[in-house]
């Protein structure tokens, strides 16, 4: 199924501690774990693009460039490349980086390794990664595939899928929860603003917690009014 814009746009505002923690309530795993922010302050959230690497056979002799795929790439996607975590190379540099955002590419998650962090952080592209090398991967590593699907962190991503991104990490809402998950996280973001405006009232965070359902946060409503269960 294709997630609408506007469900896209909605995970877009929210945190990824609140899409987690919405996530969870319907028992998806959605962390890429081991993925991290490489510019911070930088978030993102679009549709996967995936593409995947494989090692280049050392018994040819022809010269293996970097992949070409990138003008393939529709925009509003984040590029989620699997090198199977690898940091003996990298997958990603600030010439992609620089063709990323004029074709208005939203992100790029690296199973893998970046490099050219320092210009990538200039640009204010929204990058995660595995891990950081200068070393290239020409000839080293190659293109298998693109828009198959990978896994990450021991968490299945497929084209089509949601990657939402920030100084937090990164994880996956599958394309058929999107509409669900936002709902959930609005709420859990509503929830927990009314939680801190209480404790900052003097509310003891105990009581405004119990009051305004902590436990099941996702249960609120998005205003971060209390629910009908804790009124009273």
């Amino acid at each position: 199924m294709t997630v609408p814009p506007e469900i896209v746009d909605r995970l877009a505002r929210l945190d990824t501690a609140s899409v987690s923690d919405a996530l969870d309530s319907l028992g998806i795993r959605g962390v890429l774990t081991g993925v991290a922010a490489r510019v911070p302050g930088a978030r993102t959230a679009g549709l996967a693009h995936t593409v995947t690497y494989q090692p280049v056979d050392t018994g040819q002799e022809k010269f293996h460039n970097a992949a070409n795929y990138l003008d393939d790439v529709p925009a509003g996607s984040v590029v989620v490349v699997d090198n199977a975590g690898s940091t003996d190379c990298t997958n990603w540099g600030s010439l992609l980086t620089t063709l990323a955002r004029r074709r208005d590419v939203r992100g790029t998650v690296l199973h893998g390794s970046a490099r050219d962090v320092a210009e990538i952080r200039a640009m204010g592209y929204p990058l995660f990664s595995t891990g950081v090398t200068m070393v290239s991967g020409k000839n080293r590593v190659e293109l298998a595939a693109t828009g198959r699907e990978v896994t990450v962190g021991g968490t299945i991503v497929r084209p089509g899928d949601v990657i939402v991104a920030d100084d937090n990490g990164a994880l996956v809402v599958p394309a058929e929860h999107a509409a669900e998950v936002a709902d959930r996280a609005e709420r859990v973001e509503g929830t927990e603003t009314a939680i801190a405006a209480a404790i900052a009232e003097g509310l003891r965070l105990d009581e405004a917690r119990r009051r305004f359902g902590y436990a099941r946060p996702w249960d609120g409503p998005a205003t971060g009014q209390p629910t009908g269960e804790h009124r009273g």
